[in-house]
């Protein structure tokens, strides 16, 4: 009852095993760090399904059961301060940074003088092999050619150098959202030629600054130019970090391409202020205002409020840590 007030009904659902995305739909490091770290102390949050959203999860955040974090964020500065606060399980930040200006990218900070310098104490703070950098998406106009980015990677790789050891990028899918916010200045689709010769130039830049370099959901095999295919929910790099293993299969939910493993996403749609062009999660039609507006840094429910047609289930949690297994084992090798 706690966790709806007067208003909603619970029931029950399946249970599931638990790593935390924070958060695919909006950026909760960049916006919501207070929030996060609210539902943190009260030990759960909730999360509406997005296909229907009078459906509501109760998710436990209880550290018994939560077995990572994966953080994303465009600027990781405003969570800095409390890190300390973290639970002491596996977690990695993914931080996007690319080349585009404010017109693509327009509410963003300065990269340079804030961003930049966030993501070095990030990594000073939890170790570069917990800092994951994103070049996403990548994508051609005039302005922003093939040779354009093969320059501004090896810029940023050289910036970055030392502070992450591994990079994920992806060319950009289209999604009809996005017909009205590029308009006429539509990218360019990338050709066989022109995603090998940027693999080739971004290959050979990560590895003279001592990073590899992965893909996310490509269906291209970029082995050649030293790309490897990679997941951003990365079951491995967690059993790393956290020195056990895992019992987590794909997540289904996910694109065919895609090889992250299952977890649950806390975020919402239509909630990020950063208002990036290219963005999925952004539907238009003023819903980010709209959402915005029922902000509250104590409601379990990000950027909502529970009604009285809402349903709210409480999800089963249970830990996908193997107890008692090399690290070097998975348990269907048994």
């Amino acid at each position: 009852a706690g966790a709806t007030g007067n208003a909603g009904r619970i029931g029950k659902a399946g249970g599931c095993q638990l790593i935390i995305s924070a958060s695919r739909r909006t950026d909760l490091p960049a916006f919501y760090s207070q929030w996060f770290f609210q539902r943190l102390q009260e030990g759960y949050v909730l999360v509406r399904n997005p296909v229907n959203p009078r459906q509501v999860s109760r998710v436990s955040l209880a550290p018994e059961v939560v077995d990572g974090f994966v953080f994303w964020t465009k600027n990781p500065g405003p969570m800095l301060p409390w890190l300390d606060r973290l639970p002491d399980c596996p977690y990695y930040f993914q931080v996007t940074l690319t080349p585009y200006g404010a017109e693509i990218e327009r509410n963003l900070p300065s990269k340079r003088e804030v961003i930049l310098p966030a993501v070095r104490q990030l990594a000073r703070r939890i170790g570069p092999e917990r800092v994951i950098w994103r070049y996403d998406p990548v994508f051609l106009t005039d302005q922003y050619s093939a040779a354009f980015h093969q320059k501004a990677f090896s810029q940023l790789a050289r910036a970055l150098k030392g502070v992450t050891v591994r990079c994920i990028i992806s060319f950009l899918d289209w999604y009809s959202p996005m017909e009205r916010r590029f308009g006429s200045q539509r990218p360019q689709m990338i050709d066989e030629g022109q995603m090998q010769a940027l693999a080739a130039a971004f290959g050979q830049t990560a590895a003279e600054n001592g990073m590899r370099i992965f893909t996310c959901a490509e269906t291209a095999d970029l082995s050649g130019f030293g790309l490897e295919h990679g997941c951003c929910i990365d079951r491995e790099l967690l059993e790393q970090i956290g020195g056990r293993s895992l019992d987590l299969g794909k997540d289904r939910g996910q694109r065919a391409a895609c090889g992250c493993a299952m977890s649950i996403d806390i975020g919402a749609y239509d909630t990020c202020p950063g208002g990036c062009l290219y963005c999925y999660a952004d539907h238009g039609a003023g819903r980010t205002a709209q959402h915005l507006a029922c902000f509250d840094p104590h409601s379990p429910l990000l950027c909502s409020r529970l009604g009285p047609a809402d349903i709210v289930r409480e999800r089963k949690m249970k830990s996908s840590r193997v107890e008692q297994t090399s690290l070097f084992e998975r348990p269907d090798q048994k």
